[in-house]
């Protein structure tokens, strides 16, 4: 277990160094060979752009449909497959969880094409997460950005039981401490509290990017934390 907490140490240092360095990922980003051939569809080809509050309004109202077992299962068909063959325009980017009962686009009832998906257990934003959820923002001109922890989620629990998991296990527990540490004492169900810790603690450093940060100043995007009921199938805001 040392050998795995040192590398989960050094993954942080570098990890806290790449989100000092984002301007070289935002030069790459700016190459004319990748802005002359983005693979975001023209929004001539579709409809005008989501604005953020749009973007949230329509992913809840999705959820809302999957709750109430009234799903249309929109953009699931031929059609939509040969249209998103051409390029993506997703109208949200999800960090989640790797979890299987997790579905982002069964649970928010989206097709194929409208969710950039982000998923590692523990939905923890190491560099690679923040580079992809910056990719969909920069790139893909993303208006909506979540965060999405979930009930019972083995990974947040695996940090509050510490240890010595196996493997590289010990990289998504160190990931997850500081909200374990920072959800200790509060009242009402350990777990709970220490999932919705890590929502917290993710967002936070998903705008630790200084390309995340200005596209939410500039009022292109909008960064939210959210927790999904297993029980219910229900997803509800982290303020």
């Amino acid at each position: 277990m040392k050998s795995n907490i040192n590398l989960s140490r050094r993954k942080a240092i570098v990890y806290g160094a790449g989100l000092l360095g984002t301007g070289s990922l935002v030069a790459w980003l700016e190459k004319p060979t990748l802005a002359d051939n983005s693979t975001a569809i023209n929004n001539e080809d579709r409809k005008l752009p989501l604005t953020p509050d749009q973007a949230l309004k329509k992913l809840m109202a999705g959820n809302d449909r999957f709750v109430e077992n009234k799903r249309n299962y929109p953009d699931q068909d031929s059609k939509r497959l040969k249209e998103i063959a051409q390029g993506q325009n997703p109208f949200v980017a999800i960090l989640g969880c790797a979890d299987s009962r997790v579905p982002s686009e069964i649970i928010f009832d989206q097709g194929l094409g409208d969710i950039f998906n982000v998923r590692v257990a523990g939905n923890i934003s190491t560099i690679e997460d923040v580079a992809s959820e910056e990719y969909a923002v920069a790139v893909l001109n993303t208006p909506l950005l979540m965060v999405l922890g979930h009930q019972k989620c083995g990974a947040v629990d695996a940090a509050i039981k510490g240890g010595n998991p196996p493997g590289m296990i010990g990289s998504l527990v160190f990931a997850i401490s500081p909200a374990v540490k920072a959800s200790e004492g509060l009242p009402g169900d350990r777990l709970t509290n220490a999932i919705v810790a890590n929502i917290k603690l993710q967002v936070s450093r998903l705008k630790a990017s200084s390309l995340i940060s200005n596209a939410i100043k500039e009022g292109k995007l909008k960064i939210v934390g959210a927790y999904y009921h297993l029980d219910s199938g229900k997803v509800s805001l982290i303020d």
